[in-house]
């Protein structure tokens, strides 16, 4: 689950206009050889791109770039769509890197020769790249995130944090009231604590759900022995099966000592230790059976770019160790490159929650199942809203 797919509807952002009762971008326009980076994404991220990669870049190798809020994905998906039609037309997308976009879309645009391959592409710095983050060979992943479990280090030693979904539950059970999760569709930390639990019932292995094998057959096969798990594990909750409401309510929750230990997302947790929300005695671990989802967030460029020389110059630039180490020190995430790339000193700082693994679990069918499921069986008393 991608907790950033979820943006208000209720607020206009920059660059974006109503039409319809649809927000879509607008379209940047320039003749002076700028490179526009489009974006879906928080606005942390615009921000990490605009004020720490923009000037180190242009100050390295000059010109302009500049970023343009697509609103969410239906407004990079409109973008990739008129960058499609620029190519049949031969005229100017005006777009050259979309920031975290899915080159399977549109669905002809492989076929078309619309984004540009990056294994052949000879990008210095591509061998660099996590083997872990590769999805296809039209993106360039660049940066990840991945749940995993923070504690408080006052409460628990380092050497007792549990490592393993045996230990943690056993944990849970012998410290009532000292863990909590928010509810899964209210943000992916609780959500792949869920999913941590469906994969513990089914022999711990992501690969036997994908987007297309749901049924309602699989889903009773494989979710109901889950949903037992999870309520064996309630009573011994927060006040005896409460859950949070979104991932800030947990970190909030472990930040001001009600709670011991939550499960959190690498970034979030990572940048509020670095800002100060979150106490320098934050332990982090991450389970070693089978670690929690995550997932990496990978830039396209299509071939048909105006300035599709500086575009691959910018990819270059943001798998080089000043970004990558920029991405966790300022970002909180993890990088898109092995971490034997990035600054030694966040590296040795980072050591215990430097991912070996990030499973996926797919959305579609099993993601609704999933929340139904959830709400049905695991917290039946609660309204959900």
């Amino acid at each position: 689950m991608n907790r950033r797919e979820f943006l208000s509807l209720s607020s206009m952002t920059l660059g974006t206009t109503l039409l319809g009762g649809l927000s879509l971008p607008q379209f940047a326009f320039a003749a002076d050889g700028t490179v526009f980076v489009y974006t879906g994404s928080d606005q942390n991220i615009s921000d990490f791109w605009t004020n720490l990669v923009f000037p180190r870049f242009t100050a390295a190798h000059g010109g302009t770039v500049k970023m343009v809020d697509a609103g969410d994905n239906a407004g990079l998906r409109a973008i990739a769509d008129r960058t499609l039609a620029a190519k049949a037309t031969k005229t100017d997308p005006q777009v050259e890197i979309f920031e975290a976009f899915d080159p399977r879309f549109p669905a002809d645009g492989i076929a078309q020769n619309l984004w540009v391959n990056f294994k052949e592409a000879g990008l210095a710095n591509y061998g660099k790249i996590n083997p872990a983050a590769f999805d296809s060979d039209f993106s360039l992943p660049y940066r990840g995130s991945q749940v995993l479990l923070a504690y408080d280090a006052t409460k628990l030693k380092a050497a007792d944090a549990p490592t393993t979904w045996a230990d943690l539950v056993t944990w849970i059970k012998a410290n009532p009231g000292q863990f909590i999760y928010n509810r899964p569709d209210k943000g992916g930390s609780g959500g792949n604590f869920v999913r941590r639990a469906i994969h513990e019932v089914n022999g711990r292995d992501p690969k036997a759900f994908t987007i297309s094998n749901y049924t309602a057959e699989a889903g009773e096969k494989m979710l109901v022995p889950a949903w037992d798990a999870l309520k064996d594990i309630a009573p011994h909750l927060y006040e005896k099966g409460a859950y949070t409401g979104g991932n800030s309510q947990s970190l909030q929750m472990l930040g001001q000592g009600v709670v011991t230990m939550v499960p959190v997302w690498s970034d979030q947790v990572l940048q509020a230790i670095a800002q100060g929300v979150l106490p320098e005695t934050t332990g982090l671990v991450q389970l070693k059976d089978l670690a929690f989802c995550g997932g990496f967030s990978a830039m396209t460029i299509p071939t048909n770019a105006a300035q599709l020389d500086r575009a691959m110059l910018l990819a270059n630039f943001m798998l080089s160790e000043e970004i990558q180490s920029l991405i966790i020190s300022d970002l909180g995430g993890f990088p898109g490159v092995s971490w034997d790339h990035v600054a030694p000193a966040l590296r040795e700082k980072y050591a215990a929650v430097v991912p070996n693994e990030i499973p996926v679990f797919p959305s579609g069918d099993w993601a609704t199942a999933i929340n139904d499921g959830w709400y049905r069986n695991v917290a039946p008393t609660l309204t959900r809203g």
